[in-house]
């Protein structure tokens, strides 16, 4: 039997004492106040981008969780972004092995959120990408603020990864047109397409949170039986999909590639931007020198 922790009679949330707590300096936070635990991405410096060491902590937090007797999973971001995504700042050091190894654990993280026998919440803002959105979309709530953008690029260099989860929420015509195009889309978008069920901005989460928290009815034996109906169990063929996409030969020459297009995509985005301001400056300068001529 699930026992969930009781929360002393006339307090809060807020007012009941942490008792999960880790340094500000890791790159997970973790506490749990009553019957809600709060997992906060502290890479804020990086976007909050998953390296090795972010998933394996937020692995062993979420299956904690689930042994916990918690209700509710809170999962948001420090600072400017909910997360960047897969981090490949040492993509250098890495082999194809590594890389699939790493692509490997996050779908491990994937699947313990989108299974995990209490129930979910991401609070997203900033920007969700690759990993980062696929984190969103394993929860079972999933709130944005409303100047969040997502975007899903993994199939630009060969990934198979969350593309089945994404098009149980929006549909297979909408989840293909994003995902063959990599293209980005925001907030209200999403909501639209029941990405998300709210936008909200992050001063109005904690109410949000409580709400959630308070109409819980469901131990974790009866969440599980819930999501066992309702989030058909298809991990193995998720991880097969992976699997076969990332273990083809040439991961890390292919990472390199995407990343120098979206880098020569940046670039030229940015130089027809300035083309643009310096044009506008021009116009703006021959409309005032031809004031200048006609008064004279």
């Amino acid at each position: 039997m699930v026992r969930h922790p009781a929360r002393r009679a006339g307090t809060t949330a807020e007012q009941t004492r942490p008792i999960m707590t880790r340094s500000l300096a890791d790159p997970l936070l973790i506490q749990q106040a009553g019957a809600v635990i709060e997992l906060v991405l502290n890479r804020p410096d990086k976007a909050n981008a998953l390296d090795a060491g972010l998933v394996e902590a937020l692995l062993v937090a979420v299956t904690r969780a689930a042994n916990s007797g918690a209700w509710l999973l809170t999962l948001r971001g420090e600072g400017r972004h909910f997360c960047a995504g897969f981090d490949f700042s040492d993509l250098d050091q890495q082999s194809d092995g590594d890389l699939l190894h790493r692509f490997v654990r996050i779908e491990q993280l994937l699947q313990a959120l989108h299974h995990a026998p209490l129930t979910t919440l991401a609070l997203c803002h900033g920007s969700a990408l690759g990993a980062g959105a696929d984190l969103v979309a394993a929860c079972d709530w999933r709130i944005a603020a409303p100047a969040t953008r997502f975007r899903m690029p993994g199939l630009r260099f060969g990934i198979v990864l969350g593309t089945r989860r994404f098009a149980a929420l929006v549909g297979a015509d909408a989840a293909h047109e994003i995902v063959a195009t990599s293209r980005s889309f925001e907030a209200a978008e999403a909501e639209r397409l029941g990405f998300v069920q709210r936008l909200a901005e992050p001063g109005a989460w904690p109410e949000i949170v409580r709400g959630i928290a308070d109409v819980q009815r469901l131990d974790g034996v009866a969440t599980a039986r819930l999501k066992a109906r309702v989030k058909p169990d298809l991990r193995a063929s998720d991880m097969a999909a992976l699997v076969d996409s990332a273990a083809s030969p040439g991961l890390k020459g292919r990472i390199r590639a995407f990343r120098a297009a979206e880098n020569e995509l940046r670039l030229s985005k940015d130089g027809a931007e300035q083309d643009s301001k310096t044009g506008s400056r021009c116009e703006a300068g021959d409309r005032v020198d031809g004031l200048h001529h006609a008064k004279r």
